[in-house]
């Protein structure tokens, strides 16, 4: 097949595409290459997908432009005719939206908009976008259920993901576009983000510093490996979104619906407390941390747990990778990346 991804400079994105080119996919990737965070870790999963574009020997084209520029979208989705699209590009950090609310309204919201229209307009055959966890913000009923309720975020960044839910749904409503919501839980693994905690946990053993653990440890995690969730977003591209027939509207079911539209978690199922994060970093690294206890950040859910058994049966899909062993490849990817 042809796919689009867009944000594959991205930790997430990055490894989807290579998953995709690897099983024989040709991939047109789309990214900003914005300075959100170090570029060069950008710049070096671009390369990553070159040599695998060649060592597959599949088509790859890498497209620089922002998905919140209408025309840089269309003009894409003009020149290629795409089997899969897989959204992905988006302002990613909990912390950061608090901060600049406005980023997140281009590229979460405008941005998205943009690619529904594009999908419309060319009749994609499926659409496949990533939402998270946070959207479920006050709710603590455990396990989160994409049944449950996600209508109160605590933060922006999560609000923005939630309304990309909504602003599907209307469009598989109103012009039978196919799309499938994924919620993350946690993301870690080789790659990944500088900004979220494995990344700065590392850096900061490494140098001998204390890294901030906020509301005491007290939070559990319902952390997710970056090849299961890989897998399991490729798995859902490839299962395209049809009409739930059981759906009803006296007693309509959020995660469903009775146009082609869906959403599902996408988490390991096992939460574990902070406290034994950290513990398998400081075996992998082999050096204790400083722990430094703190309050609670404004804006941070205290705990995390998907119901992953929808994803389960629908597509025969689940994380399979444990903490320990995630947290092992990390640090090597780490070590090997940065010449430690």
């Amino acid at each position: 097949m042809k796919c689009l991804v867009t944000g594959n400079a991205g930790f997430i994105g990055f490894h989807v595409a290579k998953r995709l080119m690897e099983r024989g996919d040709s991939v047109v990737g789309i990214d900003s290459i914005n300075d959100y965070y170090d570029t060069s870790l950008k710049e070096g999963r671009l390369k990553v997908l070159e040599h695998t574009a060649g060592e597959r020997g599949v088509e790859y084209e890498f497209l620089k432009g922002n998905i919140a520029d209408r025309s840089f979208v269309d003009e894409c989705f003009e020149n290629h005719s795409f089997d899969r699209v897989i959204h992905l590009a988006a302002q990613a950090g909990v912390r950061h939206s608090i901060e600049n609310p406005a980023s997140y309204t281009e590229s979460n919201l405008v941005g998205f908009a943009n690619i529904l229209e594009a999908c419309r307009h060319a009749g994609t055959a499926h659409l496949s976008y990533a939402s998270t966890s946070s959207v479920y913000g006050a709710n603590t009923s455990m396990p989160f259920s994409e049944t449950s309720g996600a209508d109160h975020p605590l933060q922006f960044y999560a609000a923005t993901k939630r309304a990309n839910e909504l602003m599907a749904h209307s469009y598989s409503h109103l012009f039978r576009l196919p799309t499938t919501g994924l919620r993350f839980f946690t993301v870690y693994g080789p790659w990944g983000r500088p900004d979220m905690a494995l990344f700065k946990f590392t850096r900061l053993i490494l140098a001998g510093e204390p890294i901030p653990v906020f509301n005491n440890g007290h939070h559990s995690r319902d952390f997710t490996y970056i090849d299961d969730i890989a897998a399991g977003v490729v798995r859902a591209s490839d299962d395209i979104a049809v009409p739930d027939p059981s759906w009803s509207s006296d007693n309509p079911s959020p995660a469903s619906s009775n146009a082609p539209y869906r959403i599902f978690n996408i988490g390991n199922g096992s939460p574990a407390p902070l406290g034994e994060y950290i513990d398998a970093l400081e075996e992998s690294l082999g050096i204790a941390a400083i722990r430094q206890y703190l309050p609670q950040q404004e804006g941070d859910i205290l705990d995390t747990h998907a119901d992953t058994a929808p994803l389960e049966k629908a597509l025969q899909y689940r994380a399979t990778t444990d903490i320990r062993t995630g947290v092992a490849k990390f640090v090597e990817w780490y070590r090997d990346y940065y010449g430690i």
